[in-house]
């Protein structure tokens, strides 16, 4: 059965990570803090952007598409150390060819340490550079874990994605 096209379409995203002392972090696809042992950095095959893979995956939900783990599989080489920039950008024109664009997105990242805030705007930047959409477009908020689980523990860090995609003209 054949449908036609829908005038938007919403996907949701999610990623986590564990965390371990030693930086730098890179999150929202910028690098936050140095090596020393008071920064954290992310364990992942990539580079573990818990933001940028949680968008990737919104994209790629809110078309129906391959979820990252079957795009960019964390057993291949390829992927090893691979920058998350690259993830989206797949992802995004992924949406185009079906036919949408980034209407908005908003996210949380979870994460006891390091604190967010002094990067909100930055993150938002890069983002709305990757998905070619006006800064306005991207929502972007930080929780702590309140000393609650692995997030508020600083044993793991978390990002939570919600994408519109409208039907491009």
């Amino acid at each position: 059965m054949s449908s036609s096209p829908l005038p938007f379409r919403i996907g949701l995203g999610y990623d986590s990570h564990r965390l371990e002392r030693g930086g730098p972090l890179r999150i929202g696809g910028i690098d936050i803090g140095d090596d020393g042992p008071g920064y954290f950095h992310a364990i992942g095959h990539s580079d573990a952007d818990v933001l940028l893979h949680a968008v990737t995956d919104a994209l790629v939900g809110a078309i129906a598409a391959a979820d990252i783990g079957r795009l960019f599989p964390d057993d291949a080489e390829i992927n090893r150390d691979r920058d998350s920039a690259e993830f989206v950008t797949a992802a995004l024109t992924k949406v185009s060819e079906a036919g949408y664009q980034v209407g908005n997105l908003d996210a949380v990242i979870l994460a006891q340490q390091p604190k967010m805030a002094p990067h909100i705007d930055t993150m938002r930047q890069r983002i709305a550079s990757l998905l070619g959409c006006p800064l306005d477009a991207i929502g972007l908020k930080a929780k702590t874990g309140e000393g609650v689980d692995a997030v508020g523990r600083s044993e793991a860090i978390a990002a939570r994605v919600v994408v519109m995609l409208l039907r491009a003209d």
